[in-house]
């Protein structure tokens, strides 16, 4: 690492302010703006981390907003609209237009961060969020007050900051993102963190960073503690030029036929424990990665990934239940910067809309038939409940006490069978249309297990009746058993298995509908799903009760 280049004070005139900043370093692979939080915050105490970056090569840039600092202004007349302009003041003055950039926000400035990497789109090649906060739309615009105006009123409001567009703009962004999480945060709820980090892990090559020793001011912690300074900084630069999946593009190169490459890659939808990527190779054919990026499903990834790798290979003998194939995996992330798995594409595409919707359940409960008469020469794991009476959050009220008081209980006694585990719409492919519609492909076998067939049956239903109404979630059992499926228990324990899969979705039934709507299924609000949800499982209690 290269000495750092001395920083230079600059002032900027915008907007009837001053802002008073520093710079350093010259045109390189990117410059580095960080931008502090609310309150006492100022750029003196971001100076030893912006010495960090420019010794690293990069241009750094750090200023204070209006009312912090060495800025004029008064910051009760500072709003979230302003910062977000004066930032884009500073860099448009100071940084060449071309040049790519680094956001580093503190608290407050996550939503500023956010707010800069929807101005500059693919100019953003790097997210740094340190502990951040996000902010209701309605709040954008309102002066920041002394704390009892409308702002502070507005951002006190309980789960106000779940609107904020700012977690959309983290879901769609692409390039590289470290979230810093400090091990006490007293000023940032838990509920935000993990929303943010949700949203970040939807495309991002995503890394958290965590200080368990330090608290919510980590301006603070990164100048007195110069060893997690230059983690970081390594941690958030590292391959950049390949938006951080520098080893997981070679561990691809290694697995594909001799001379061919990959020309082009896109996101496929439908994906919520992992990022999937459908890539296209110079002759024009088609391979699917998929990559575990949340840290839970990633520290899960060496038993998911191996145990879809291997139920991949015993289907590649089914021809009745069409399944990729896997062609390299790597569990462990030994090679790559996530734990990936390489197989083949299959042809058609997820269904989630109304047309041919009959047609298509018939097929679904029909294909659901052919995996359960599977046969492995080893028993997979297995099931795994997914949740219990101890951990469902239903709300309140007779029904939902009701119907978690039927998981009081052991479970039926069940003859065993081979699950797919999370069989539903969104893992399943179609092509054509009318007479001519096929399943082309089931995909998604990381939860394959051993269980009840009534489980399988379950986890459908309550899908099609979150997705299509309560009424094809109740039917999907007949359908099923007409296609010639396996028996059902009887009422009271069919009963268990249908709601040990359907409280599992309380009181956020929307978690499961986050890819329908990112496929176009707009009217699937949460409170859509919380009514639909409720009379599919009062019409379960009614029916098997």
């Amino acid at each position: 690492m290269s000495e750092p280049s001395k920083h230079i004070d600059f002032t900027h005139r915008h907007d009837g302010e001053v802002l008073g900043g520093v710079h350093g370093g010259s045109s390189g692979q990117a410059a580095v703006v960080l931008l502090h939080g609310a309150g006492n915050g100022s750029k003196e105490r971001l100076l030893p981390l912006l010495a960090e970056f420019t010794a690293r090569g990069c241009r750094g840039l750090a200023f204070d907003f209006s009312g912090h600092g060495k800025s004029t202004g008064e910051l009760r007349e500072l709003s979230l609209r302003r910062r977000f302009e004066q930032a884009v003041a500073v860099i448009d003055a100071r940084v060449p237009p071309a040049e790519p950039l680094i956001l580093v926000g503190f608290s407050m400035s996550g939503q500023t961060v956010a707010d800069l990497a929807r101005h500059y789109g693919a100019r953003v090649t790097a997210l740094g969020l340190c502990a951040p906060a996000v902010y209701a739309p309605e709040a954008w615009d309102v002066p920041f007050g002394i704390g009892d105006g409308r702002f502070s009123g507005i951002i006190r409001t309980p789960g106000s900051w779940r609107g904020s567009w700012a977690l959309d703009v983290l879901g769609a962004y692409e390039g590289r993102a470290v979230l810093v999480v400090p091990g006490t945060d007293t000023v940032i709820p838990p509920e935000v963190t993990e929303a943010v980090q949700e949203s970040l892990t939807t495309r991002a090559q995503y890394t958290r960073f965590e200080l368990p020793d330090a608290d919510h001011t980590l301006g603070l912690w990164f100048r007195d503690h110069p060893e997690d300074r230059r983690e970081f900084a390594d941690v958030l630069l590292d391959g950049l030029d390949d938006g951080g999946w520098t080893a997981t593009r070679a561990w691809v190169a290694k697995q594909l036929p001799e001379g061919r490459t990959v020309a082009a890659s896109r996101f496929l939808s439908g994906g919520w424990s992992s990022q999937m990527r459908a890539l296209t190779l110079d002759d024009g054919t088609d391979r699917v990665l998929r990559t575990f990026v949340k840290p839970f499903f990633r520290h899960h990834a060496p038993g998911l990934l191996t145990r879809e790798a291997d139920v991949l290979g015993l289907l590649a003998a089914h021809e009745d239940v069409p399944a990729p194939v896997p062609l390299a995996v790597d569990a462990t992330a030994e090679h790559c910067d996530h734990p990936s798995l390489l197989m083949t594409r299959l042809p058609g595409r997820v269904r989630v809309d109304e047309e041919d919707l009959e047609r298509r359940l018939d097929l679904l409960a029909a294909q659901l038939v052919r995996v359960h008469e599977v046969v492995p020469d080893e028993r997979p794991r297995p099931y795994q409940a997914w949740t219990s009476a101890d951990r469902v959050r239903a709300p309140h009220g007779a029904l939902w006490e009701r119907a978690v008081g039927v998981l009081r209980r052991e479970p039926p006694s069940y003859e065993g069978c081979f699950l797919h585990r999370d069989f539903h719409p969104g893992n399943v492919l179609f092509t054509g249309a009318g007479d001519g519609l096929r399943v082309s492909g089931v995909v998604d076998w990381v939860e394959t297990s051993w269980g009840p067939a009534d489980l399988d049956v379950a986890h459908c239903s309550t899908a099609l009746a979150l997705l299509h109404g309560p009424e094809h979630g109740l039917g999907f059992r007949a359908r099923y058993e007409a296609a010639g499926g396996r028996a059902q228990a009887a009422g009271p324990d069919h009963l268990y298995w249908r709601l040990l899969d359907a409280l599992a979705y309380c009181p956020d039934a929307a978690k499961l509908a986050g890819p329908w709507r990112d496929s176009g299924r707009t009217d699937l609000t949460p409170e859509v799903l919380a009514g639909r949800l409720e009379v599919y499982v009062a019409g379960l209690m009614e029916r098997y009760g």
